[in-house]
């Protein structure tokens, strides 16, 4: 697999967020919208259980390279 090219997963259980590397351009606004989930600094990265489904959902669509996406659990 590409070094350059991760792609992970993290789930609060209701949201799971997916994280495209290759994709992020490093806008930071994930991070700026919702800071308590996403933490550049940490390993890992994101931690989905520390925020709503709802404030999850609306920062991913803020993303605008689309390194960010997710998929409800329930509608898998």
């Amino acid at each position: 697999m590409d070094p350059n090219n991760l792609k992970k997963e993290y789930t609060n259980g209701e949201v799971t967020i997916v994280w495209q590397s290759g994709k992020c351009i490093h806008s930071a606004n994930c991070v700026k919208n919702n800071p308590d989930v996403f933490k550049p600094k940490e390993k890992p990265w994101i931690v989905a259980e520390n925020s709503t489904t709802e404030k999850i959902i609306d920062t991913v669509k803020k993303c605008p390279s689309g390194a960010l996406t997710y998929y409800l659990n329930n509608e898998k």
